[in-house]
């Protein structure tokens, strides 16, 4: 029985990449797939490009960075809500490393999340850069991740008017 504390997030992932043979050969397929969840617009997935995927779909490695950086961002919009700090402009320019293995395998060394912020003037932008590390300490997604995931910020008031 599934605790109150407990969330579930139900997915369906299709491959739709049998050109007709199958996974006959390591070039005979393409890594297309569809990812729906119930109630919202089907995502198009496939591979990196590296790995014989579509450049114009989403790949498993940018999902993962996509879903830290959101993470971390909507953490701290509740927290600067709670702080009565009025963020007014939030633009991420996450990056993330992968490095690979010689045996083909892979894992992420890093992410850095690079928000630039723009708060309400007069707001009090250290509390605003500080609420960051708390965002990053409460943030679902780094506290499951196995690699470092770095916040450098970057706030400015906005212009008064």
């Amino acid at each position: 029985m599934k605790g109150e504390n407990e969330h579930a997030y139900e997915i369906r992932v299709e491959w739709t990449g049998n050109v007709g043979t199958g996974t006959s050969g390591y070039h005979d397929y393409s890594r297309n797939h569809e990812i729906t969840i119930a109630g919202k617009p089907v995502l198009l997935g496939s591979a990196d490009p590296a790995f014989q995927g579509d450049p114009g779909r989403y790949n498993p490695e940018e999902l993962l960075v996509v879903s830290l950086s959101t993470c971390h961002m909507l953490w701290y919009l509740h927290l600067c809500a709670d702080a009565r700090i009025v963020v007014t402009e939030y633009v991420d320019e996450a990056s993330g490393t992968m490095e690979l293995m010689h045996d083909g395998s892979g894992h992420f060394t890093s992410v850095v999340l690079k928000p630039s912020i723009t708060i309400r003037a007069g707001d009090d932008i250290a509390l605003a850069k500080t609420l960051h590390d708390y965002a990053h300490d409460l943030c679902f997604i780094a506290n499951s991740v196995n690699f470092p995931v770095r916040c450098e910020p970057q706030i400015r008031p906005a212009e008064s008017t």
